[in-house]
């Protein structure tokens, strides 16, 4: 079994990636963004420790978590994310290793997170990296049409992806084992993803 993590900027088009991937037999997925948002709520305990960890409240009245208070703290404080990020991210990996299980021997499990460069806890969690990049403006573009939100707010969400930006500017990483450049039509983009499974299942 071996873990393939797709990862991109904001816009680059990686979940894209990941449909095509999965239309291609790759049908054991984990989206990191997504279930980050879901173990705030069924993890036992983690909100807890992280609002105790803030000092802050993160949820209403009747107890539900509202998202949109948590995300206005980490995006304005590093060290708030920081924090969060250390109570959060053990229990996604044990919550992927969960999916792992399930996987048989020979099967390809794809990781679909855009930080996955950026984190530490994540050195050495793949076997494969895939960056799915595109240059800043196609991906402001794709994003500010995906979303229906300013050029500003999603140029705010792009500058904060340092790594991910100096990748699209040619700079090198030495954990990146295939780069798919995303600018061209679907049907290339499928070709693309063919082409770059191939490989990995040659291999």
């Amino acid at each position: 079994m071996k873990v393939l993590a797709v990862t991109g900027g904001i816009g680059s088009g990686k979940s894209e990636v990941c449909r095509i991937l999965a239309d291609k037999g790759l049908t054991l997925q984990y989206n990191a963004d997504s279930r980050a948002k879901a173990l705030y709520v069924e993890s036992p305990g983690l909100l807890c420790r992280i609002e105790a960890s803030l000092g802050c409240r993160f949820r209403d009245e009747e107890g539900n978590f509202i998202p949109s208070r948590l995300a206005a703290v980490i995006f304005t404080d590093d060290g708030a994310l920081e924090k969060v990020e250390a109570l959060l991210f053990p229990e996604m990996i044990r919550d992927f290793h969960k999916v792992m299980e399930a996987a048989a021997e020979d099967q390809i499990v794809v990781f679909e997170s855009a930080t996955f460069l950026e984190k530490k806890q994540f050195d050495g969690f793949a076997d494969i990296v895939l960056l799915v990049d595109a240059p800043f403006a196609m991906r402001l573009e794709r994003a500010c049409r995906r979303d229906g939100a300013s050029k500003e707010a999603i140029m705010a969400r792009m500058k904060s992806q340092r790594l991910m930006n100096e990748l699209s500017e040619g700079h090198k990483d030495p954990r990146i084992d295939y780069t798919l450049l995303n600018i061209s039509s679907r049907q290339e983009l499928e070709q693309k993803v063919q082409d770059i499974l191939s490989q990995i299942r040659n291999h």
